[in-house]
């Protein structure tokens, strides 16, 4: 069974950092596309990051120069690196994983999903 777990969230001020990481374990992974979402209370989930099983990552506009996605096959970890936080970057982060080798930006394209985490950013 696969299980992904998110840690590294917390509460910072804003123009603060954070990095997260994704736990993932089951199975393995070297041939997963893997992504990072987010969603704030009382709104959607938002893609924010994605990334392929030979590394090739691709950033939402709204995180683009400010966050950075990445991992470790060794390790079946995968991070997601966020500086110069903004409020608006506040909420639930999860991870979520998929066979496949591309990179996917849509959360239905999924098939594995973490418990999440919690970010908050303070004015």
């Amino acid at each position: 069974q696969v299980q992904l777990v998110e840690s590294g969230g917390g509460l910072v001020q804003a123009g603060g950092s954070l990095r997260l990481s994704c736990a993932a374990s089951g199975r393995t992974f070297s041939t997963f596309a893997m992504g990072w979402f987010r969603q704030a209370p009382g709104k959607e989930r938002e893609f924010v990051a994605a990334i392929s099983s030979s590394g090739a990552a691709y950033h939402a506009n709204s995180v683009k120069g400010r966050f950075t996605i990445s991992r470790d096959i060794a390790k079946n970890m995968m991070y997601l690196q966020m500086n110069s936080l903004k409020p608006e970057d506040t909420g639930a982060y999860y991870c979520a994983a998929r066979s496949g080798t591309s990179y996917y930006i849509e959360g239905d394209d999924y098939d594995y999903w973490g418990q999440g985490t919690q970010v908050t950013v303070s004015s």
